[in-house]
């Protein structure tokens, strides 16, 4: 079996392209650590006030974060997909 010569990058000699942090990638990732941060940082939601409609902010605020979550979610997803298509466009061309 053949080996690619030692000055090739390792994925030179099959053709395919080692994978790339763009910033896009790097978007999708903070969109989708944010919220493990929020919900780790306790401090900066364990009280009761301010209420919202009679429910204490511990309760409110993290139910926001789902909807939060939610959004976050979404944008790292269309971020990624987006990135995937533009990789294998340039690769068919």
């Amino acid at each position: 079996m053949s080996e690619p010569p030692a000055s090739a990058p390792p994925d030179a000699a099959d053709g395919r392209r080692k994978p790339v942090v763009t910033l896009p990638m790097v978007v999708a990732g903070v969109c989708l650590a944010l919220p493990f941060g929020a919900m780790l940082w306790v401090d900066s939601y364990a009280r009761l006030k301010p209420a919202f409609i009679g429910i204490p902010f511990f309760y409110w605020y993290q139910m926001l974060w789902v909807f939060i979550s939610t959004a976050l979610t979404t944008v790292a997803y269309v971020l990624v997909r987006r990135q995937e298509r533009e990789r294998k466009r340039g690769g068919r061309a």
